[in-house]
Order: C-alpha cells, then structure tokens, then sequence
C-alpha cells in the first residue's frame, strides 16, 4: 500500500491560533468585567495561590490595586474552606466587577452545605476564615445551587468607584 504523492505547494493544515490583544477580531475583557474572570481548579490546597493569581489579574486589569491584597486573602480562606469542607475534586473561581470600584470573588465547588462563621477562642488554630471573610467585606453571602453552592464575596474601595 502506498500514500499518495504529497503536494508541495499544499500547506499543513494548522490549527486555529488564538489572537493576541493587538490582533483585529480579538476580544478582550472588559473593563466592567464582562465577561468575569474564571478558572476551573483541583480542590486542593496548591489551588489558592492559583486563586490569587487569578484575582490579582483582574484587579490590576480593571485598575485597583488597593483591592489586590484584600480580594487574594478572602479568595485564599474561601479556597481553604471547599478543601476541607467541601468534599470536591474541583472548584471553579470565579471574579467579576458588578459595578465601578467593586469586585466581587466567588468559588463554587459540590457541597449544598452553606458556611457559618464559628465563634473561636483564642487558642484556636484554625476557625478564623470566615471572621477573616466577614471584616474584610463589603458583603457576603451563599447561592445555594441544585448540585452545589457559590459562595461570594463583595469588595469596594473606600470611594466606591475607581481608585
């Protein structure tokens, strides 16, 4: 069996590249945040740091820095509560920018059991995410979802619109 003779003016088919920001048709994220920022990750704890990365992304994207800080530590005690709650193989990430100078962070993973702050002593080790979550917001709060749930955070900056 032999294969036919090989065209050599014919060129290799290629696969579809992904244009670049600088490229016509791109489409980049808007500044408003539509669409959001969203990962698909393990749920595991080498997740938050992806987790944070991603979110410093999106403040510096949309141009507030002083929500970087503030916004990667709630997403990092979100991500610790799906580990060690949760029971989930994955969690998605998800951030967005409802309105101008607030950002609202939120990971989604299987569990239909909504989080409640626990009242912890001092001698404590761990307990504390969501006191953490909790003084770090504007607002929070839980959708519960038919196969899981989205806990959500909501950050601004001190003006309430850009900084």
């Amino acid at each position: 069996m032999s294969l036919p003779p090989t065209n050599p003016m014919r060129r290799p088919a290629q696969s579809p590249r992904i244009k670049t920001a600088m490229e016509p048709g791109a489409v980049l994220p808007s500044p408003l945040g539509h669409p959001a920022y969203s990962q698909t990750m393990p749920c595991a704890p080498e997740s938050a740091r992806r987790a944070r990365l991603l979110v410093s992304a999106a403040c510096t994207a949309w141009g507030l820095p002083g929500l970087t800080d503030s916004a990667a530590l709630v997403v990092s005690e979100l991500i610790g509560n799906s580990v060690r709650h949760s029971g989930s193989h994955l969690v998605r990430v998800l951030v967005s920018l409802p309105e101008p100078g607030r950002v609202r962070v939120a990971v989604v993973d299987k569990s239909r059991t909504a989080p409640a702050p626990r009242t912890v002593d001092d001698s404590a080790e761990d307990g504390r995410g969501l006191v953490v979550v909790q003084a770090l917001a504007d607002r929070w709060g839980t959708e519960v979802l038919r196969w899981g749930k989205q806990v959500w955070v909501e950050l601004r900056t001190d003006s309430g619109g850009g900084e």
